[in-house]
Parts: C-alpha cells; structure tokens; sequence
C-alpha cells in the first residue's frame, strides 16, 4: 500500500512522527510524505521535525502563508500534480488545517481515498476556519480515526456510517509520552529569568480570532498583564502574534509588564519541558489542552468553545473566553489548591498511532 502523507504545521508533525515509527516495521506500508510549507519558518517547521526525529519530507511545495482561499487553492494545485503522478492507494491527512482540507479535496476528486487522523473533533463554532476542515475532511473521507468517545458519537450524528469509524486515541499523545524523557533531560529558559519549575504559567497565543482583531488582542494583552502580578509568565511569541502586536501599537505595553518574559518560538522539546515544569498554561491551542491534561498541568484556555470537551470533563481544562475576572479566579483556584483532581480518558496512552497502523495493515 503506497500513502502520500500530507503535513503542513507543527502539529501535523506531531501527529506524523509516531505513525511513521509504528508503521516501521511493516515495509507493505510505503509512506511519501509531502510537506505543503504552510509553516515555513525554520522556528515553526524545521525544529519541530528535528526534534521529533522525522526524516526530510519527500515532497516541499513551499506554498507559504496567504488568505484561506490562496493558501488552500495553491496548496490543492500543487498536490494535484503530486498525487497524479505518484499514484498512491490512500491519502492521510492530520487534524483540521488548510493542508488537510486541501488534500482532501483533491484526493476526493481524483477518487483517492483518504484516512482522516484525528476524526470526529467539534467545537460547533463554524466561525472558526478549522471547524469547516473538520467538518469537510471527515465527511469526504472513507477512514476516520476518531480520538475518543465523544469524537466517535460526533460523526455518527451526521449520519457517518459506523464502520468507516475507528477509535484508536490521540496520536498526540504518542509523541508526547516518546519524547518527553528527552525534553527533560534539555536546559531549561528558567535561569535567565529567575524563575523555578512551578513558579511561572506558560502562555501561547495565536488563533485567527484572537490577534487578528485589535480589540481581542487587547483584551488578552489586558488579561497577562493582570494574571502576571499574580504569577510570572512566560510567552513564546507566534509570528503572527509579534506581527499584529507591533502593527495594532500594542507591543510597547509588555515592556511596562517585567513579569511578562517573552521569548522567541520553541521547538517541540523545549515547549514540553516549559510546559511540565509550569504551575499552569493559558493558551488559545488545542494540542496544548490535550497535552496539558496528560501532564496533569491545569490549562486556562482563551477560546469560549473547544473541540476537545474531555479536557473539560477531565478538569484540567476551563475555557476562558477573554473574561479577566473568570481568568483571575481560575488562576487563585490553581495557586491556592482549588484545582480539581484530574480523571484518566481511554485510550490516550501512547498507543494510538499503533491501532491506526493496524487497521491500515488490515484493508
């Protein structure tokens, strides 16, 4: 069986990686891995493979950034002309970006079928441009690997059929459990800041909704200002956060925060050894609710809805909106002991990319 596999950012590698090495011992899999550049800086891109230790793509079609509409239109252009001349059996796609929704596309339309890595995921806010890739993806694709319950009962109620549903885990979960011995063996960002292990909440920020419009951008640069008198935080700035913070005037109020120490982007390991080692995490990411509730790291997201509500569940995760008293109370929660305990999810326990592999071995 020859699969094209098509990443285009940081999470799709890290969802990749631990595929590739479960599919290592059976060469009837022939992985091509095409890498659309839809993060192309080094920071965003090559670090992230490095660390995850996957080879080179096969294919860079370096498409870079644009609108929703250029970028996916360029991206399905040029893996029109991979798939055609590769000819693969199947197609895989990861999570919910412009490069799944594009391959999807196009392998739909060439009648390639395609196996959909983290199936089944809603927040039910189609306002978010990473709900229609969901919600497109799964419904053109004959294999969906659903990462939990809640995933599975999500594509059943719309009338997806059964047995094109497989539930095998987060593959997310894989790479963090295979790589998090390494990430703490590294040299910390603590030191140069004065900080300890547990002495700081770690922060990343970067969805659409969230920087892209002054006033939301200033509600959360508002809200650090105000959780940082009550506990240090540390911000490795997106790109395209550091753009719109310099372009709507706001960058000059972090240097009136001391408590606020922003940092260039990390790469994988460096991210997940800041994130073990602080007392909690505010973010706007969905991986990093998953990977805060498996390191038992309370997670304050800046969303008012998630796709991933076992994180909710579990009680490692409150969404926040951009409210600052529901943030301030969530945070006197953590640092005074309030934190509920948290609850175990089935199946997120490293072995997901394994079951995927398995149904694939099985076709």
């Amino acid at each position: 069986m020859k699969i094209i596999a098509v990443i285009g950012t940081r999470p799709n590698m890290m969802k990749l990686a631990p595929v590739l090495a479960a599919a290592k011992p059976y060469p009837e899999l022939s992985f091509l891995v095409v890498h659309t550049g839809q993060h192309y800086d080094h920071r965003m891109s090559d670090v992230f493979l490095e660390d995850l230790e996957l080879p080179p793509p096969d294919v860079f079609l370096e498409i870079g950034s644009g609108s929703h509409a250029t970028q996916t239109a360029r991206i399905m252009t040029a893996l029109e002309t991979v798939m055609l001349e590769e000819q693969p059996d199947m197609v895989l796609v990861f999570g919910d970006v412009n490069s799944t929704l594009a391959a999807t596309l196009v392998a739909a339309k060439l009648c390639l079928p395609v196996a959909h890595v983290e199936s089944g995921m809603r927040s039910f806010d189609r306002s978010m441009p990473e709900e229609i890739n969901r919600i497109v993806t799964d419904h053109l694709s004959q294999l969906l690997f659903a990462t939990s319950g809640v995933a599975v009962q999500n594509l059943i109620k719309e009338g997806i059929p059964r047995d094109r549903i497989h539930l095998v885990g987060d593959v997310m979960v894989d790479s963090l459990l295979t790589c998090l011995p390494r990430a703490l063996d590294r040299p910390g960002y603590l030191d140069r800041f004065g900080l300890a292990p547990g002495g700081y909440g770690l922060v990343t920020v970067h969805r659409v909704d969230n920087v892209d419009i002054p006033g939301h951008l200033d509600e959360i640069v508002r809200l650090l200002a105000a959780v940082s008198r009550a506990l240090p935080l540390v911000l490795p700035l997106h790109p395209r956060t550091a753009k719109r913070l310099e372009e709507f005037g706001l960058r000059g109020r972090f240097r009136e925060v001391p408590s606020i120490h922003i940092i260039d982007p990390v790469g994988y390991l460096d991210m997940l050894k800041l994130m073990k080692e602080s007392r909690l995490v505010l973010t706007d990411s969905g991986g990093l609710q998953i990977e805060t509730s498996v390191l038992d790291i309370p997670c304050l997201t800046l969303r008012n809805t998630t796709e991933r509500p076992e994180t909710l569940s579990l009680g490692t995760n409150r969404l926040l909106h951009r409210n600052l008293e529901t943030a301030l109370k969530a945070v006197d929660q953590v640092l005074n002991g309030g934190w509920p305990a948290v609850k175990p999810v089935t199946l997120w326990d490293g072995k997901a990319a394994e079951r995927i592999i398995n149904v694939l071995l099985a076709l």
